[in-house]
């Protein structure tokens, strides 16, 4: 399948997760206006390299690996941009880029998580244990608000170390969204956390 990308520094998107985006630039409104029309999804894909000094065009630059984002919602404002939110949906991985419309656009492949369902909710566990850790101010609201599924405790996982590092710990969400299966997902964003000390057996 062919998708338009959006690519974000900073931002990697997982599955179930919702984002808010402002859509500013002239080729991602058109993009949106493509979405918006045909109902199909876009692809997010983590800049992996900024273009302040570097003579390698976008394609080159981003990651080969991101995720499908459905449109939810979108509100457009006077001056032409809108704010959109999306949700995460599969992971996919890059086969090959198109450059033919002002946005990138690519042909995916679809990449499924799989991974042994027992050793997932231990990792799912470690990573809960972590997360308490790692922000004992938070812990409250953390335990409130995380989900049961292992898939989506490493997406809440992810987007809250985003979230309390500005968006430093990108590059190792990125390595979260391509792991081979979900136990190393999970294990991976444990590795991530601020002062993890846990021990995963």
């Amino acid at each position: 399948m062919t998708v338009p990308l959006f690519p974000l520094p900073n931002t990697v998107l997982f599955p179930g997760q919702v984002l808010p985006l402002y859509v500013f630039e002239e080729r991602y409104r058109a993009l949106l206006a493509r979405v918006q029309q045909s109902g199909e999804p876009f692809g997010i894909v983590q800049i992996l390299e900024r273009s302040h000094g570097s003579p390698r065009p976008l394609s080159e630059r981003v990651s080969p690996v991101g995720t499908l984002a459905h449109l939810r919602r979108a509100e457009p404002h006077e001056d032409g941009t809108s704010s959109i939110v999306v949700v995460g949906g599969e992971r996919f991985r890059i086969r090959a880029f198109d450059t033919s419309q002002p946005y990138l656009s690519a042909e995916v492949d679809l990449w499924p998580l799989e991974g042994d369902p027992a050793q997932a909710q231990l990792r799912s566990q470690q990573l809960l244990a972590g997360l308490l850790r790692a922000w004992p101010g938070e812990a409250p609201a953390i335990r409130r608000a995380a989900p049961q599924e292992p898939l989506l405790v490493a997406s809440y996982a992810a987007a809250l170390l985003l979230a309390m590092t500005g968006g430093l710990a990108a590059d190792q969400c990125n390595e979260a969204l391509v792991a081979a299966n979900l136990p190393e997902r999970l294990s991976r964003l444990l590795q991530a956390l601020p002062a993890s000390q846990s021990v995963m057996n």
